[in-house]
């Protein structure tokens, strides 16, 4: 898709807070329209969806309605996230389950939904993995396991549909955002942490949306310069 002027509409996962929220805000003041599928309700003024992406079939249906009701997609960027970092015999695995189904699970069936209408606008998928989608640490086997996952995910979508809808891989590394609030203090950044400005990440996806037909940004790390968990 073209730069995401005046029509250009928009899904976001997430939208509501963190990178979600970035992209929403760029989208809009780029003259866009975002969506938004959240379980929390997104800044005023923008319509949404309430929904819980570990419910797959309740994601594809959401990501239907919404895409129905404003005539169209022209982008779709899947910045939901969620982790809870414990050694994997101390997480439940009820836990453990949710987060590979949100941040895996969903983003393949956000995408599937939202496939048909992206087809018809030649439009593009945003797909957030994380540097620990390529670097893996301990007490992370489930944000770990799914993040990779988005990767490879991604990549088999990109040769997929090479010449019908453009698809990039986004490797974000930590960002000040609301993400790391409910850990556990010893998994907090410390007060010190290089950690990037969500709003810089998300012109990182506005840049990978401005791409023209036949031109695809395939995958960009965008992170602090003193990133740790990446290379």
């Amino acid at each position: 898709m073209n730069a995401p002027g005046v029509g250009r509409t928009v899904l976001v996962t997430g939208g509501s807070s963190g990178l979600g929220a970035a992209v929403v805000a760029a989208v809009a003041a780029a003259g866009g329209r975002p969506l938004v599928l959240d379980r929390q309700a997104p800044a005023d003024g923008v319509a949404w969806v309430e929904c819980d992406l570990s419910d797959t079939r309740a994601a594809e249906a959401a990501t239907r309605q919404l895409a129905e009701r404003a005539g169209g997609l022209h982008a779709v960027v899947t910045a939901a996230g969620t982790d809870v970092p414990a050694p994997l015999a101390d997480l439940p695995g009820e836990t453990w389950d949710r987060i590979v189904a949100v941040n895996l699970l969903g983003t393949a069936a956000v995408v599937r939904a939202a496939l048909p209408f992206l087809a018809a606008s030649h439009g593009t998928v945003v797909t957030v993995a994380s540097t620990l989608g390529m670097k893996a640490v301990g007490d992370a086997t489930a944000y770990c396991a799914a993040k990779f996952g988005v990767v490879g995910f991604t990549r088999a979508l990109a040769a997929e549909l090479a010449g019908t809808v453009g698809v990039t891989l986004l490797v974000p590394g930590g960002m000040r955002t609301h993400f790391f609030d409910e850990r556990d203090p010893q998994y907090r950044p410390g007060p010190d942490a290089a950690l990037n400005d969500p709003a810089d990440t998300a012109a990182a996806v506005m840049f990978a949306l401005s791409q023209p037909p036949g031109c695809a940004v395939r995958e960009m790390v965008v992170c602090a310069e003193q990133e740790t968990s990446y290379p």
